[in-house]
């Protein structure tokens, strides 16, 4: 259904290009915006644009940040002898909230797939070997376990050998809380492999 309002319509027409929101959500979200106040949406509006101008990606880790370098790249408190290798800025946001890992980061960008036309060029893979020196005693390549992510950490593997450095991998198996009856046989079998002394 169109409706009589350009303005509404072309609305509808942009939230729904959004990954994950199709016509009926983005038609949602316009009429909740016409509901709230102007001074609400001027603030998302604001900070939209704000995202486009302020945030770029960090010259040597490929983070997004408002700062370059970043500020996990420029943290004293940071290991300088690990890399973890993600595919995506959201990854290190997802292991950043783990307060687990202390080492620096190197976002890709993506992964290889020769179907998507996504080469090794296309990749910050020249960058991450530019970064490998003395100091690195540890490269984490943690891409995550689909068949693009696997031949990825497969490639950098190989590339990074030479280095003498240590490569290691992420493990992978049973999610905590899952049942061992529902999972499937890959990730039982990396479950298995990934098994360590308690």
């Amino acid at each position: 259904m169109r409706y009589s309002s350009e303005t509404v319509e072309r609305a509808i027409h942009e939230l729904s290009k959004l990954p994950g929101i199709g016509r009926k959500s983005a038609q949602r979200h316009v009429f909740y915006l016409l509901k709230v106040s102007e001074e609400e949406v001027n603030a998302l509006a604001q900070s939209l644009i704000d995202l486009k101008i302020k945030v770029r990606h960090c010259s040597i880790c490929f983070n997004i940040t408002e700062q370059d370098p970043c500020p996990i790249c420029t943290g004293e408190t940071r290991s300088r002898s690990i890399i973890c290798v993600v595919e995506e800025a959201n990854d290190v946001v997802a292991l950043e909230k783990t307060g687990e890992y202390k080492g620096l980061y190197h976002v890709l960008g993506g992964v290889l797939s020769p179907l998507d036309g996504i080469g090794p060029d296309d990749l910050h893979i020249k960058e991450l070997l530019a970064r490998v020196d003395k100091s690195v005693q540890e490269i984490i390549i943690a891409t995550n376990p689909s068949t693009e992510g696997e031949a990825t950490a497969f490639y950098l593997a190989k590339l990074l050998k030479p280095f003498n450095v240590k490569i290691t991998r992420i493990a992978r198996g049973i999610p905590v809380g899952a049942d061992l009856e529902y999972a499937d046989e890959v990730t039982l079998s990396r479950a298995l492999e990934g098994r360590v002394i308690i």
